[in-house]
């Protein structure tokens, strides 16, 4: 947190628009591709200066602008200048904790939202910012760095599967957002695995370990609904939306996406009530493990009490005790705990105690 709060003081005493980046720095350098096709073509390549995507912006073909890294402002403060979109959308770009959003402009629509991987060496949820611009014949998507969701979507593009090379940038717009909340079941497929096996664990053998996991778990799952759940007021913009750049036809689709978001909210919540519940799962199960050690415990005391009583009575330095001159009084007296044992266990056993 005072991380965040240290990297989020950069905009103080700011004007509106300025272009500051916020964020964690998760490349180097930062890597431009395009992609230019229509039906009938289709062109891949990767850009080296920022200018030669210019060009692009009024071509007939649909092109989509693809920038992993946003920490060199200068990069996007030119391509802001050419493609004239507004400083407080520059600004949006750039801060990478932004909540998801919708924005509408007159020749072009901005949306935020957030793309997740699950590290499997940390055991971790990471997650960084997409910012979508659609215009009338072009995309152009911003990333936090290279590697993304997106390859299903350019291998329909490079062989022209589907209807995807027939329709417009809204269409791709809508390809993009939908590969992203696909990607969400995929995470949400591993964490309900793993709460299964740790929820079947905590009632067979808790571990003070588990305590841990699920305390992690609860986190990765704040952190996740807190990105998704916003993501559905932007997904219904959309769907309400009245620009230009959404075609009637791609609605249906829009609304498509928006029925998933409502289902992966709901999936989360449901995994945050699991993980709710396993905390109470935890705590019983080492309730009831620490109850049946004492069971057992209090059975052995209870059983020892009288021998503990007989042979505190005979081990008493009395002068006079008839017992003591007996011939078999050390054998009766192994006899009579015998006797004593015999019965607490089987009373015991009688009343279903062990």
């Amino acid at each position: 947190m005072s991380l965040f709060l240290k990297k989020s003081s950069k905009k103080v005493g700011q004007a509106p628009g300025t272009v500051v980046f916020v964020g964690e720095k998760k490349v180097e350098e930062i890597r431009i591709t395009l992609i230019d096709y229509d039906e009938n073509q289709y062109a891949e390549r990767e850009i080296k200066n920022i200018e030669d995507c210019f060009p692009y912006k009024d071509t007939p073909s649909i092109s989509w602008i693809n920038i992993d890294g946003v920490h060199q402002v200068d990069v996007i403060e030119k391509l802001g200048a050419h493609f004239v979109l507004h400083p407080l959308l520059q600004e949006d770009v750039v801060n990478t904790h932004q909540r998801p959003k919708f924005d509408e402009f007159d020749d072009h629509l901005f949306i935020v939202l957030r793309m997740f991987f699950f590290n499997e060496e940390e055991n971790e949820l990471e997650g960084e910012q997409i910012s979508l611009i659609v215009g009338a014949n072009f995309v152009i998507s911003f990333q936090e760095r290279q590697g993304d969701v997106f390859e299903q979507v350019r291998e329909r593009l490079r062989n022209g599967k589907g209807r995807i090379r027939k329709k417009g940038s809204d269409y791709l717009a809508y390809a993009l957002i939908d590969a992203i909340v696909d990607s969400y079941y995929t995470i949400l497929e591993g964490l309900g695995e793993h709460i299964e096996s740790l929820q079947e664990e905590l009632v067979s053998e808790p571990k003070q370990e588990d305590l841990q996991i699920i305390q992690h778990l609860k986190r990765d799952m704040l952190f996740f609904r807190k990105s998704v759940w916003p993501l559905r007021e932007v997904i219904g913009g959309l769907a309400r939306s009245e620009s230009h750049l959404i075609k009637e036809d791609v609605f249906v689709y829009v609304r498509d996406v928006y029925d998933h978001v409502i289902q992966a909210i709901d999936t989360i919540e449901t995994f945050r009530d699991m993980l709710s519940a396993m905390l109470d799962i935890y705590l019983s199960s080492v309730g009831n493990r620490m109850n049946q050690v004492m069971k057992v415990l209090t059975i052995i005391a209870t059983i020892f009490i009288p021998m503990t009583f007989l042979a505190g009575i005979y081990g008493m330095n009395f002068k006079y005790m008839p017992e003591l001159e007996w011939r078999y009084a050390y054998l009766v007296f192994w006899i009579v705990v015998s006797v004593v044992l015999i019965a607490m266990i089987a009373y015991f056993k009688r009343k279903k105690w062990f």
